[in-house]
């Protein structure tokens, strides 16, 4: 194994004991939606048990409205992560988003821990890639391996420009990816998507994220997880002066809420809006999706339970979001996620 290829599975299982141990949400900021509220309908005129959650992702069928974000990959224990995840997620008919597959194109013997296709033969499979690294090497050649390598259904671009200025080995030349991601989508054979890792993505940036070719925005808002913070914890030997500077940014970034109606005002309903950023329930989904979501992304709410030996606690966690969904429907009245999305139930209250 080289040194580099070291450092990257360092530091990938790095993150996995920050975010499970450690306080590594943003201070001062939250996901907005405790702004919203549904207006209760005492009488929904529709039988809970005809409330219909399915929908369709890059063409194929989802028995709900619902995407396990990308999180982790390149290590053993990852891979016994992404094995639970990709079993239930096989199960609940959700689609999933799988860690950076840079540490398997980067060291082979990697691989094994993306390959989760004989888990989820049918749902949708998203590879992973970091949008800076097209600045660094990579292209077409690239993006195929990491899909190919996964028998993925399309491409996440994920933008992560701070997490990467606090990394002590981080890639920071994020110029001009634009038409970069423009000519990667009018190549590639599958539809690439572009994704934040926690700080938003704002309404005119997924426009023109849009206007570039991708078929689907995840906003990612603040609210969760903070990169500043996790990247914190390992800098705190390695640069000081950097760990001092993560908490400047600890109330960073734009809150999920306030990136899906932005976004929805910018673009038209044919484009595809994915939230995730602090999702713990189904109630906090079905606002998104009220608010202007297409699908909602879970990561690190789902991360403890994933890590247990067993998917049992997982496949809890993911009834438990679909029930807390369907109730928040029942309540407004809305059979299925058309009548959800245009919805007048939903108020900001402050």
């Amino acid at each position: 194994m080289t040194s580099k290829n070291h450092r990257t599975e360092k530091r990938k299982s790095e993150h996995i004991d920050i975010v499970l141990n450690q306080k590594v949400t943003g201070k001062g900021v939250t996901t907005g939606f405790e702004k919203y509220r549904f207006r209760h309908c005492a009488l929904p005129e529709i039988d809970f048990s005809e409330i219909n959650l399915r929908t369709s992702f890059l063409g194929k069928p989802l028995q709900a409205p619902f995407l396990i974000s990308s999180m982790t990959g390149g290590t053993d224990r990852a891979r016994e992560i992404n094995k639970n995840l990709a079993t239930v997620a096989e199960e609940r008919g959700w689609a999933m988003g799988l860690g950076s597959v840079r540490a398997a194109i980067e060291q082979p013997s990697a691989a094994y821990t993306f390959q989760l296709r004989k888990y989820a033969p049918t749902i949708p499979i998203l590879a992973n890639l970091g949008a800076v690294q097209l600045n660094y090497g990579y292209g077409v050649s690239e993006c195929r391996q990491a899909i190919d390598l996964t028998e993925a259904d399309g491409l996440i671009l994920h933008l992560n420009s701070l997490q990467e200025v606090f990394q002590p080995e981080g890639d920071t030349r994020f110029k001009n990816l634009f038409s970069r991601i423009e000519d990667l989508c009018s190549t590639i054979e599958v539809p690439v998507g572009v994704k934040e890792v926690g700080w938003g993505i704002h309404g005119e940036l997924a426009r023109r994220l849009f206007e570039s070719g991708v078929s689907f925005v995840d906003v990612a808002g603040a609210g969760g997880t903070s990169w500043s913070q996790v990247e914190k914890h390992r800098s705190k030997a390695k640069d000081p002066i950097r760990f001092q500077a993560a908490e400047a940014f600890t109330e960073w970034g734009i809150p999920t809420s306030e990136c899906i109606v932005e976004a929805r005002e910018k673009i038209d309903g044919e484009h595809t809006l994915i939230a995730s950023g602090g999702m713990h329930d189904g109630v906090q989904g079905a606002k998104a999706i009220a608010l202007g979501a297409d699908l909602v992304g879970y990561a690190r709410s789902l991360l403890p339970a994933a890590a247990h030996p067993t998917p049992e606690p997982l496949r809890s966690i993911l009834e438990r979001i679909e029930l807390e969904c369907r109730i928040a429907m029942f309540g407004i009245g809305a059979q299925n996620l058309t009548h959800l999305q245009g919805t007048n139930s939903i108020q900001r209250v402050n």
